[in-house]
């Protein structure tokens, strides 16, 4: 079955066609036809990058003034290629959906009752979730005889206790008006769980496991035998590790002083603390892992305070949350620093030496993008690096929606 995962932002629309089937889960085999994106909707010249198969990205000048237009664009591209022949060839699209509230534990079809308490969670994801539902629209009047599926960023961390999600506020403050802990990322989160029992030939509930997607959002979750019991984002992305260009955690204390101090608006708050901090602000250098590293390696010490910063924040959630699952069997790291950043993994897991965590260093430098295990035997957890697919886990959750199976 042919499966279109869509991605939809304030100015890009990305995308993914991807074959799959229930053998295809099973046996990790599913084909990614088509990956492409059309960047900077709106502006007098959008810009699509694309490959289709194993060929290389190219990248092209298009117009592109709404979500609608970029979507007929990359459409025409497709059949330009040959990938598709007719829309009738998708049988079913997946929607990354940033905000589901408290309505959506799992992914699920989108009908009219679905439409509206995703709308009602406009409010909590302003810059993301009409973004997300523009791009609804616009594919199901490209494919209205596709099975269109919501697949939420909040939803695997709806199994959070109360005593991990909420915030010593008023009470009336999360009863009317839902402020509490979400989470995020927890598609690449459920992804890593899966992928990790896989690999093991078993399924999550056999494990206890700490996954980390470091990239330039950054988060961890708890994953207690399948369910995910803590996670560092909260009522925002912009709580816990620090990130690329956020501040993560930060006193409340601080931010009203802050606000006064410089006089600051809400909105221009905002837009610091997202835009304007993280690995940006303290290293002067770049919110870009890379160039951060490559400066401290050349004796920028604002670049060494940052990566210090970076990693301390990593190890001191790891370490929380093994107290959270009173023990654990494995650390999962993913995402573009997670993944291929061996420095990164070695000065983390070096702060965890008291949790009887060990790495191999050749096995650690090797591991780049690759499945792999870079602990040694006698290390009390298993660590490992699982490069993370969320549009891969967007395409199973959409298939099990159109199955009706459930979307585990």
């Amino acid at each position: 079955m042919n499966i279109l995962v869509l991605n939809c932002g304030s100015s890009t629309v990305k995308l993914q066609l991807i074959e799959t089937s229930p053998e295809q889960m099973a046996a990790h085999t599913d084909r990614v036809f088509v990956r492409a994106a059309v960047e900077r909707i709106g502006e007098p010249e959008a810009v699509l990058k694309g490959a289709a198969g194993s060929d290389r990205f190219e990248t092209r000048k298009v117009a592109a003034r709404n979500h609608g237009a970029a979507l007929d664009v990359v459409f025409e591209w497709m059949m330009a290629k040959g990938v598709l022949k007719h829309e009738g060839e998708i049988q079913g699209v997946g929607h990354r959906i940033v905000h589901g509230g408290e309505y959506f534990h799992h992914s699920v079809v989108i009908d009219k009752s679905t439409l509206l308490q995703i709308r009602a969670c406009n409010d909590l994801a302003p810059l993301h979730n009409p973004k997300n539902l523009e791009g609804y629209f616009a594919s199901r009047e490209r494919l209205p005889e596709a099975t269109h599926v919501a697949v939420f960023d909040t939803a695997f961390h709806q199994t959070l206790p109360p005593r991990a999600y909420l915030y010593g506020l008023p009470w009336a403050w999360y009863a009317g008006a839902h402020i509490r802990r979400y989470g995020f990322h927890g598609t690449s989160h459920r992804y890593l769980m899966h992928r990790f029992a896989t690999l093991r030939g078993a399924t999550p509930s056999a494990f206890k496991l700490i996954t980390c997607h470091l990239g330039n959002g950054c988060s961890v979750c708890a994953i207690d035998h399948g369910k995910s019991v803590d996670t560092s984002m909260g009522f925002t992305p912009l709580e816990g590790l620090l990130m690329g260009t956020r501040a993560g955690d930060l006193g409340a204390g601080a931010l009203l002083h802050i606000m006064k101090l410089f006089s600051m608006t809400p909105q221009e708050a905002e837009t610091t603390l997202n835009e304007k901090s993280g690995l940006l602000a303290l290293s002067g250098v770049s919110e870009d892992m890379r160039e951060v590293l490559k400066a401290a390696q050349e004796g920028n010490n604002r670049a060494r305070v940052a990566v210090d910063v970076f990693c301390y924040r990593v190890a001191k959630y790891v370490a929380a949350y093994f107290a959270v699952l009173g023990g654990a069997d494995a650390l999962v790291f993913a995402g573009g620093i997670g993944e291929n950043s061996p420095t990164i993994r070695a000065e983390v897991c070096q702060q965890l030496g008291a949790l009887g965590v060990r790495i191999d260093a050749e096995a650690n430098l090797k591991a780049i993008g690759a499945e792999t295990q870079i602990s040694p035997p006698e290390s009390r957890m298993a660590v490992w690096v699982i490069p993370t697919d969320e549009e891969r886990m967007i395409a199973h959750d959409t298939l099990r929606c159109i199955l009706g199976t459930p979307c585990a």
